[in-house]
């Protein structure tokens, strides 16, 4: 079913955005938890807190430090309203910043959960590494870390002072062990960790039945879990039994305190003349733009769709998967990227979309983001072998059948003029696929594309008429 979403501009001229009106006059407690490696328990540890301070009554808002699509959904379902991505890399300083006073505008906690180990990043531009420790430093928030314990004790102290040095602008307030064996077990580990002076402020037991599934691109998404409100309550009921949520609510550092510059905290100092338009990662592609939106179709991040709301442009979504065309009376269509590798064959079927979207095509753009670009190619190889023909609206076809994983940020300049922008635009994003590109297609180049230290990638994207695609995903422009 079509879905209008709409919203009006206030002028930059005229007005601060509501995030800086709310940084003026709110007081909001902010807490970023981290782990020194990917699969550490962040996520558990994320969710089960949200769902706990929510439970409490407490206004609650999440953050997810880097790219990443499915952790803020599930973040959402937690706290009943949007996670936004805050990336140091991809986003410039201002754009960053008035996201941040976003994420924290109106509530009463906001819990960044950071992505991969704190320090990760990659080199080059100071400030710019894409690394959760940068939103930590930048913005002066304190850092809960999660430390796996399993298969250690003592040893466990070593790694947790090693994080607590590295930076010192990086203040790690406390830790939260996971996946701990015993009683014995958490009291060796505590002990150790409290005689390097960071408080221990949790240790969650191993239980298999906290953990959340995965398939390849990560977690199964939030939206596929048909027990989601129930998993939440075992992962509140299970931070209330093992963690002091009181007591990791009290090292959160309190932000906005004061209504004068000289009693601004950090955010506010680096945000004078927030504006409207600071909280637009990309210009709006058109005044009414239908977006593709089902389990196929999922991967939009929330922050490009609030700002091209905010810069006075409507969303109307469509349903592929339930066989609809991009909505007549829009001037653009979005194509987000998604799983449609696992819809291959329903998408396939829907003539109706084809059908909708080729018509769409003769007079109005369309562009297409990983998942997205796939189904504009002639066609989709599926991880059985199967190939299933897809809109044909761009000559490449895709496979699933070995997958292949293509992973890093991503700096494009655009070749012509596209939904994402003039031809010469530079844009950041990243990639972040399993498919492989089996048909390249006759079709122009979209973009230069290279990675983070500049070197170039072989994915250009594509153009042909008025439709485009990418396998990177968009995060903004520089």
């Amino acid at each position: 079913m079509t879905q209008t979403i709409g919203g009006g501009f206030v002028g930059a001229e005229r007005e601060r955005t509501a995030a800086h009106e709310g940084a003026r006059a709110a007081m909001t407690r902010a807490l970023l938890i981290s782990a020194p490696r990917s699969g550490a328990g962040k996520t558990t540890v994320t969710l089960g807190l949200l769902a706990a301070l929510r439970r409490r009554g407490i206004n609650v808002h999440a953050g997810k430090s880097g790219p990443d699509y499915i952790d803020p959904a599930f973040h959402a379902a937690a706290t009943g309203g949007a996670s936004l991505n805050l990336d140091s890399w991809a986003m410039r300083p201002a754009l960053l910043a008035a996201l941040m006073a976003q994420a924290a505008h109106d509530a009463d906690m906001l819990l960044i959960e950071g992505a991969m180990g704190l320090f990760d990043g990659v080199p080059g531009e100071a400030g710019r590494s894409g690394a959760a420790a940068e939103l930590a430093a930048r913005f002066d928030v304190p850092v809960l870390l999660v430390l796996d314990v399993s298969g250690q004790s003592q040893s466990a102290a070593a790694v947790a002072a090693g994080f607590a040095r590295f930076d010192p602008a990086v203040r790690v307030a406390g830790v939260v062990l996971n996946r701990v064996g015993s009683e014995r077990h958490r009291a060796l580990v505590a002990d150790a960790i409290t005689r390097i002076g960071v408080p221990v402020l949790g240790a969650m037991p191993r239980d298999e039945t906290l953990v959340l599934p995965e398939r390849h691109l990560g977690l199964v998404q939030a939206r596929e879990h048909a027990d989601l409100e129930a998993r939440l309550a075992r992962l509140a009921q299970a931070i209330e039994k093992h963690c002091d949520v009181d007591a990791i609510s009290a090292i959160a550092k309190t932000w906005m305190t004061g209504t004068k510059a000289s009693e601004a905290t950090p955010l506010l100092r680096l945000c004078p003349a927030m504006t409207e338009r600071d909280a637009v990662a990309l210009a709006p592609p058109g005044q009414r733009i239908a977006l593709a939106a089902d389990a196929a179709f999922s991967f939009v991040y929330p922050h490009l769709v609030d700002g091209w709301r905010r810069a006075g442009a409507e969303i109307a979504t469509f349903s592929p998967l339930a066989d609809e065309g991009p909505p007549a009376d829009c001037d653009v269509c979005w194509l987000p990227g998604g799983y449609p590798e696992l819809h291959a064959d329903a998408l396939a079927g829907a003539q109706n979309f084809k059908a909708g979207l080729a018509h769409f095509a003769a007079t109005r753009r369309v562009h297409g983001e990983c998942g997205g670009y796939m189904v504009l190619g002639a066609g989709l190889v599926d991880a059985a072998g199967a190939r299933h023909a897809m809109t044909g609206l761009l000559g490449h076809a895709t496979s699933f059948a070995k997958r292949k994983l293509h992973l890093g940020y991503r700096a494009a300049r655009l070749l012509a003029p596209c939904p994402i922008g003039v031809a010469g635009a530079r844009l950041r994003g990243h990639e972040f696929h399993h498919a492989s590109m089996i048909e390249s297609g006759n079709d122009a180049p979209l973009a230069e594309i290279r990675d983070a230290q500049g070197k170039p990638v072989e994915e250009t994207g594509s153009r042909r008429g008025n439709v485009s695609g990418t396998f990177f995903h968009l995060i903004a422009q520089e």
